[in-house]
């Protein structure tokens, strides 16, 4: 399926809100923190003692599941089902400072049987290996939550739901293949049927959210049975008849849903900029409390679809990070594979070293002619950056290799294209931007923004840091646009600007 710019923003959207909202809710989990007034913070902590920023068992098991989308695959089918299994077992093996209950007794379970029934099974580097044949892991692993089932009659938890945010990337196409992928991969580790029925209708409502750009956790009751329907319906109904700090202890996946759309839907859309919903509902997810890191990840992956990656603030992305050694950036070049079949883009992003744009030709690099530590530039400016310049802010896609190693790099999703829909979040994004150049001056970096011909998005980026710092949009523009030597911002970009300074502020 072919996406367009906005589409593909929100696709990416669904991880990473899933993720912000976990390290986000870790710190909070189970009373180990209060909210304060300005809301949450990746402040670390909590029941895993985790860093800030740092995300928890949510996302690491969400990473085997984005990782095995970003090949095309049918998450569905028995070897793709194998594969995530596997990242179960090996993220097990590794040590988790924090995992559920069920989930444990599970992994544990299948760990203890694959080592019975492969007697050369190894540890490699953390990571357990193994050889069978296809869809023998994860029928193991199925059976064992299943007998877990049998045994308790308690495999209810939210541990399915909370990892099934890319689920619905690898299936963008095909309702059908997104149901069964839903519901199978729930069943590794949860045999309740109300567990695989939440990620089905949650991978539905990402779905949408992608493709339509709307909040619709209805749009999956069709694909379940008539008995799970009325069931869900009534739930549903609930949650948004009554408020979400009703909604816990929420531990059981169906009040785990309920309290993380209870959040959304009672949560208002701002007039001035509708994508910082993201950001206020996660702050009415978390304030719920009980296990606030879950009902976080599974409102934000939902959020993240809707309002898009763009939506989510630079300092988040800054520092968000974990199992197993990643960071923001990998769980966005991941969607981009998952949402594109496993294929890069034309430019071979991501994946890719390097990019060679064609728009430009020589090096651009100048000083900001209100702010000698901020420097203007074009992509070939990487080539040769000063050492003085310790952070890049990127407004284009970069290779891996183009910043150097030890440079601290923040990217911006921002197209060079004047109609509103190719920028659904233009004054958050130029907003966020602005103020992450300001945020790392205040560290003590000389910082570099870039796009790929210093023409229109440099010069925007440039002119709102300049308002943001006092400046008047006349004499920002002026000196914005003398500096760089075909500084032309685009219309969109021009609009934007204007806003702002009728409005008699900057950029907020």
């Amino acid at each position: 399926m072919r996406l367009s710019s906005a589409q593909m923003d929100r696709a990416c959207g669904a991880p990473l809100g899933s993720a912000v909202g976990d390290a986000l809710g870790a710190g909070y989990e189970f009373g180990c923190a209060a909210v304060g007034p300005d809301g949450p913070g990746m402040i670390g902590g909590g029941l895993g003692n985790f860093a800030p920023g740092e995300w928890t068992d949510d996302t690491a098991m969400t990473w085997p599941v984005l990782a095995t989308a970003t090949k095309g695959a049918d998450l569905a089918s028995p070897e793709a089902l194998d594969e995530i299994a596997q990242g179960f077992l090996d993220w097990f093996a590794s040590g988790p400072a924090d995992i559920g209950n069920q989930t444990r007794q599970v992994l544990g379970t299948t760990l203890v049987q694959e080592r019975g029934a492969n007697p050369t099974l190894v540890e490699e580097r953390g990571a357990l290996r193994r050889a069978s044949k296809p869809g023998d892991l994860s029928a193991r692993m199925a059976q064992a939550a299943a007998t877990l089932h049998a045994k308790t009659g308690r495999t209810g938890g939210n541990g399915s739901l909370m990892r099934t945010s890319p689920v619905a990337l690898a299936h963008l196409d095909d309702p059908q293949r997104l149901t069964a992928a839903a519901e199978a991969i729930s069943a590794l580790t949860h045999t309740d049927e109300r567990a695989g029925q939440a990620c089905v209708l949650w991978s539905h409502a990402t779905r949408h959210a992608v493709l339509e750009g709307e909040l619709d956790v209805r749009v999956g009751l069709p694909y379940l049975s008539d008995e799970a329907q009325d069931f869900w319906a009534a739930r549903i109904d609930e949650a948004e008849s009554r408020e979400p700090a009703t909604f816990t202890p929420n531990g059981y996946v169906v009040t785990a849903l309920q309290a993380a759309w209870s959040a959304i839907h009672h949560t208002p859309v701002p007039d001035d900029m509708p994508c910082r919903h993201l950001q206020h509902a996660l702050d009415t997810a978390i304030r719920i409390g009980n296990d606030t890191d879950t009902v976080a990840a599974i409102a934000g992956g939902l959020l993240g679809a809707r309002w898009g990656a763009s939506a989510v603030p630079a300092e988040w992305r800054r520092i968000v990070h974990g199992y197993p050694g990643r960071t923001a950036e990998d769980l966005v070049e991941a969607a981009t594979l998952a949402a594109r079949d496993g294929r890069p883009n034309a430019y071979g992003w991501p994946g890719v070293g390097r990019i060679n744009y064609h728009r430009a030709h020589r090096p651009v690099l100048v000083r900001h002619p209100f702010d000698d530590g901020v420097w203007l530039g074009n992509v070939l400016a990487l080539d040769e950056l000063p050492e003085e310049i310790t952070a890049v802010v990127s407004l284009c896609l970069t290779g891996s290799e183009q910043t150097p190693s030890g440079v601290v790099h923040v990217p911006f999703r921002l197209i060079d294209d004047p109609q509103p829909e190719a920028n659904p979040n233009l004054d958050f994004v130029l907003t966020d931007a602005a103020r992450t150049v300001g945020s790392l001056r205040a560290e003590g970096h000389q910082v570099l923004v870039h796009c790929v011909a210093a023409q229109s998005r440099t010069p925007t980026v440039g002119i709102a840091y300049a308002m943001i710092s006092g400046v008047n949009l006349d004499t920002a523009t002026k000196g914005v646009c003398s500096a760089l030597p075909d500084a032309s911002p685009n219309r969109g970009f021009r609009a934007t600007l204007a806003r702002y300074s009728a409005e008699g502020i900057g950029p907020r």
